[in-house]
């Protein structure tokens, strides 16, 4: 049988290996692939960067016939559609909020003018909806999801390989459409020269950073990743994020690695963890769409949180007189990374010490992570501040003194990111105005001047967060 043009819309999949959608059109016939850059994303400068040299790689991969422009997805759908012969347009869902309500729109539209219209699992290793509790009720904490998708429910399908048929229809001179630089992604303002260097990107890079990740990081994985002054982490979350590796492929690398018996059963056990909890994320933002802006226990929409710009100003830049907070926020800015045992505390720190809303420190990774993921960022961040499903407890606030002694003992990580300190004596690195005026002149530390003095006390804002909680406990 004869079939027109499929048309497929890539989003956050931008891969050729293991892609669904893909796959199925080019075992259909001919390809026209398109990347609409949507007016409604909220795209933080970080990630809009390491998408514009993402495309551009797709591009490459595609023979230079990957069509983008900026726009309305089923605007651009609808008109591509009277300038082709398609009559199929398939994608890999998406599963935040607004693209669920998107989709549905373009579903329906499309298949009123008999356009053959297909979704696609790409990004997750089971669906959301497929993983319920006996009463068909949603799972609200990890450990029973994590054993209902591990022992009860199917593994995941195995990935597909690279297309073998790929025909794409070439771009001709009157449907050229904008060109990924005319996406406005890349900064004008060079401030990501410091990351440059430091990331490959797109879907090789993305395979490489996984036989690299499994060949030499993965080994000690479960212990080792806990402390920032180690390289026992993967460093995937950016690509996975962006779709240029696709979880499936992750997953049985890992099951091929159990098989080899090279690496301890507990590190890539630990890992896959780490991989379901992503899942997880995404989960919860599907059956809580709410989860981004609300809080999901109700009781903290009574918490006093403070607005005092100086103090999101101070832990924004990294200068809150506390060198681990420092080290983690100044990490964000030059890299587009944070460590994720460092993640946790400068969460903390915002949210319990300085009571800032976790809404803000949220704006702010999503700004700044190269891997800024909705769903991810949402549930970790209400988790932290206590607010959210399966949350930490409240009352457990990070110390960032403690913190820093206990996985930075060295002051490896901290010394790169706060160069000021560098020369301190472990002793007094992550407490420097505790330390004698002859160690401090003998480091080159002036307080105050070179580095600022703490903005709160940390014993006296932990007080405070705990009877405000327990004020709000009573109120509830």
């Amino acid at each position: 049988m004869n079939h027109g043009i499929t048309l497929v819309w890539f989003r956050q999949d931008l891969r050729l290996w293991d892609n669904p959608a893909l796959f199925a059109a080019s075992e259909r016939g001919s390809v026209l692939p398109l990347y609409v850059l949507d007016e409604g994303c909220l795209l933080g400068e970080a990630s809009g960067w390491w998408l514009h040299h993402s495309l551009n790689q797709l591009n490459r991969d595609l023979n230079d016939s990957l069509r983008v422009v900026k726009g309305n997805p089923e605007s651009v759908i609808l008109d591509l559609l009277t300038k082709y012969p398609i009559d199929a347009v398939y994608w890999n869902r998406c599963y935040d909020p607004w693209r669920i309500a998107q989709d549905g729109r373009i579903k329906a539209h499309l298949k009123n003018l008999h356009i053959d219209c297909r979704s696609f699992q790409a990004s997750l290793l089971w669906e959301p909806w497929s993983v319920l509790k006996s009463d068909e009720t949603p799972y609200k904490m990890y450990t029973p999801f994590y054993r209902k998708v591990s022992f009860d429910m199917a593994p995941p399908r195995h990935p597909l390989p690279l297309p073998t048929h790929l025909k794409i229809i070439p771009i001709t001179h009157s449907h050229t459409m904008q060109d990924i630089h005319g996406l406005g992604l890349h900064p004008s303002i060079p401030w990501y020269t410091s990351m440059e260097p430091l990331w490959d990107i797109g879907e090789r890079a993305a395979q490489k950073k996984l036989q690299s990740f499994l060949k030499h990081e993965l080994l000690g994985y479960k212990e080792k990743r806990n402390f920032p002054g180690e390289h026992q982490v993967s460093h995937l979350s950016p690509h996975l994020h962006f779709g240029e590796i696709s979880p499936y492929q992750i997953w049985y690398e890992m099951q091929l690695k159990t098989y080899s018996k090279k690496v301890p059963l507990k590190d890539i056990e630990y890992f896959l963890r780490e991989l379901v909890w992503r899942e997880f994320s995404y989960y919860l933002l599907y059956h809580f769409p709410t989860l981004p802006e609300e809080n999901f226990q109700k009781k903290f929409n009574s918490f006093p949180w403070k607005e005092t710009p100086s103090h999101l100003k101070a832990w924004q830049e990294g200068k809150t007189g506390y060198p681990l907070v420092d080290a983690g926020m100044r990490e964000l800015w030059k890299t587009g990374y944070m460590h994720n045992r460092v993640r946790m505390v400068v969460a903390s720190f915002l949210t319990k010490n300085l009571f800032i809303h976790w809404k803000e420190g949220a704006k702010w990774f999503l700004d700044c992570l190269l891997d800024a993921d909705l769903a991810n960022n949402s549930m970790n961040w209400q988790w932290v501040a206590g607010s959210g499903v399966d949350a930490a407890p409240y009352f457990r606030i990070f110390n960032p003194i403690h913190q820093g002694e206990k996985f930075d003992e060295m002051g490896t990580y901290t010394r790169q990111f706060v160069p000021e300190l560098s020369q301190l004596p472990k002793k007094w690195l992550f407490k420097p105005w505790k330390a004698p005026e002859e160690v401090l002149t003998a480091a080159g530390v002036i307080l105050g001047d070179t580095y600022p003095y703490p903005i709160v006390d940390l014993k006296t804002s932990r007080e405070e967060a705990l009877l405000a909680y327990k004020q709000i406990l009573r109120n509830s």
